[in-house]
């Protein structure tokens, strides 16, 4: 029986991402772990997130947690979701600025709210379902219609012209909503939210093997 591993740093709706993933498993083990021990050893990882970026990153390299995930990526498929996303960038502005695992190029910008080309108030947080429309092919796009709604909570984003840019989302401009690099696929939405598309989403990466695609960028080397 293979095991899925979400790495639990003390932020995150863990039990809502386990019991999703738990139900599009047939034959896999779904535990929520802080041990390195015990996430070296999982076939899958998933590096969820919400809150700030300060604190995710602080955690994480308390509890080693950061060279975990560095590592990971090189052998293993692993998902990052929402806050797990932005901190596979170099950088955030949140917080005053703030160093992040600098597995992708790109840096974390926020939203700066006011109106789009029709005149709509924009909200900060993007907050709700909103299309994500892939750029690239992966096998998680499996499935799923391009344009498909998932829902979305986050007050900053990844331009799009981060590295390994796989979908793109308009919200007054136009963000980096799935970032993509060898074993490595990360959303800024919800998939555990996000009805039969998300969980289409996460049957797709309990099935992919993290095969390393000539199209995906590499990410950089661990540090």
């Amino acid at each position: 029986m293979s095991r899925i591993a979400v790495i639990d740093y003390g932020m995150g709706n863990l039990h809502s991402i386990a019991k999703a993933l738990e139900h599009v498993s047939a034959r896999e083990r779904v535990i929520i772990s802080g041990d390195p021990v015990a996430l070296r050893r999982a076939d899958r990882l998933v590096f969820p997130g919400v809150g700030a970026i300060a604190d995710c990153m602080s955690e994480l390299q308390r509890l080693g947690l950061d060279t975990v995930i560095r590592e990971a990526v090189r052998s293993r498929p692993v998902l990052g979701i929402c806050l797990g996303m932005q901190a596979l960038l170099e950088s955030s502005d949140e917080n005053d600025g703030v160093d992040c695992l600098g597995l992708l190029r790109g840096h974390i910008r926020r939203f700066e709210g006011g109106a789009d080309a029709a005149g709509r108030r924009l909200r900060v947080p993007h907050m709700g379902w909103n299309r994500v429309m892939p750029v690239a092919e992966h096998p998680l796009w499996r499935g799923i219609e391009p344009g498909s709604r998932f829902y979305f909570v986050h007050s900053y984003y990844a331009p799009a012209e981060c590295e390994g840019v796989a979908a793109t989302t308009d919200h007054g401009l136009r963000f980096a909503s799935v970032l993509a690099a060898e074993n490595l696929f990360a959303v800024q939405f919800h998939p555990e939210k996000s009805q039969q598309a998300g969980l289409a989403l996460l049957r797709n990466f309990v099935d992919w093997d993290g095969e390393l695609r000539a199209a995906m960028p590499r990410v950089a080397a661990a540090q």
